[in-house]
């Protein structure tokens, strides 16, 4: 007989959680374990929301299993620590990401590229290594081995830097692997959501030269005023896209609705590089002579590791970067859903825990 979630660990805990795919997200009491030696468990302060928790909450990548108490841009502050956490002490503040485990041993591991782990545990949704599944932040604490938690800058707010933890590193690390971030270079962000506000930040942050590209005119202010981009264009206007051909050096394309990569490509200078952040659900069409004849790159990235996770944050609050947020209640969080479906907010939500999630 399968066990309950309230009585499979021996902490109790309360959260939100979906029940089925209506994605409904209502209160959920469940259990915890109990503090490893290597343990570090936190109450719960801010949680972001992003795309991905509407996904898996309605079951749109097929592998949900209910119920599922979504959200991995989690910051607290630290209650408890095992007796050989070596890392955070009582009363740190502390964020965990989209990680709570990996096998620590691949050949990804052990170059801390954890997030490529085929063994890799996520902070919600699936079983973790003693059977049991995760629940991620939309809820009163967190436990997690001292690896997969990340030390907060002391300058950098908890509740604006919480998306940090998924779109501050999805955008941060392949600007970072792929040679983006030199100062002076021109580089595009496909898309001005959650993930390309942050991208925009980021490439300026490294003395980049940004054009944003959007289907959408009306966002050519917040753009160029709001996010101090050099340049917007609206991406389906095939003269302004003519107008940015072979200009840039890099484009981090962050939209997940099918769209046409060929213009973006033009873009690209010879040498460049178009790296996807947001997944479509079609395959993509590219013509081979649009990448041989310029030595054009077509790759991918997905968040990052530990260790590039920290040094994202500390860059973040060096350079004064934070997601631009909406704070709410835990229980506007299925209005917010709503919201978020039709791309209505500026960029993301994010669940003010400690002030509004009360035990029943």
């Amino acid at each position: 007989m399968a066990t309950s979630p309230e009585t499979e660990h021996p902490v109790k805990a309360f959260g939100y959680a979906a029940r089925d795919t209506s994605g409904t997200l209502s209160p959920l009491t469940f259990s915890r374990r109990a503090t490893g030696e290597k343990d570090v468990r936190f109450k719960v302060l801010y949680c972001g929301i992003c795309h991905s928790d509407l996904h898996f909450i309605k079951n749109e990548w097929g592998f949900t299993t209910y119920p599922v108490t979504p959200g991995h841009e989690i910051v607290g502050i630290v209650t408890e620590v095992g007796n050989k956490v070596e890392k955070f002490k009582i009363g740190d503040k502390v964020g965990v990401g989209c990680l709570v485990g990996s096998c620590r041993s691949c050949e990804n591991c052990a170059v801390d590229f954890e997030q490529y782990c085929p063994k890799q545990v996520l902070t919600y949704g699936v079983p973790n290594f003693d059977g049991t599944k995760t629940y991620g932040g939309y809820s009163d604490h967190m436990v997690s081995d001292e690896h997969f938690v990340l030390r907060w800058p002391e300058n950098l707010p908890l509740d604006a830097g919480a998306p940090l933890l998924c779109a501050g590193i999805t955008t941060y690390s392949p600007l970072r692997y792929f040679g983006l971030d030199k100062p002076g270079m021109k580089i595009g962000v496909v898309g001005l959501g959650g993930l390309g506000h942050v991208a925009v930040k980021m490439a300026k942050a490294f003395g980049a030269e940004v054009t944003v590209f959007s289907t959408t005119p009306a966002k050519k202010q917040e753009s160029l005023v709001g996010l101090k981009a050099d340049h917007f264009i609206v991406s389906k206007d095939e003269k302004e896209m003519q107008s940015v051909a072979g200009t840039l050096d890099g484009i981090i394309d962050t939209v997940s609705a099918t769209h046409p990569i060929a213009p973006l490509l033009n873009a690209l200078k010879a040498q460049g590089k178009l790296i996807l952040v947001g997944a479509p659900e079609k395959p993509l069409e590219v013509a081979a002579f649009s990448l041989i004849m310029g030595r054009k790159i077509v790759g991918g990235s997905n968040i990052g590791g530990l260790k590039e996770t920290q040094e994202m944050l500390d860059f973040a609050a060096e350079h004064g970067i934070t997601a631009d947020v909406e704070v709410i209640p835990i229980d506007y969080v299925n209005t917010a859903m709503e919201r978020l479906l039709k791309s209505d907010v500026r960029y993301r939500f994010v669940i003010d825990v400690a002030n509004s999630l009360k035990a029943e």
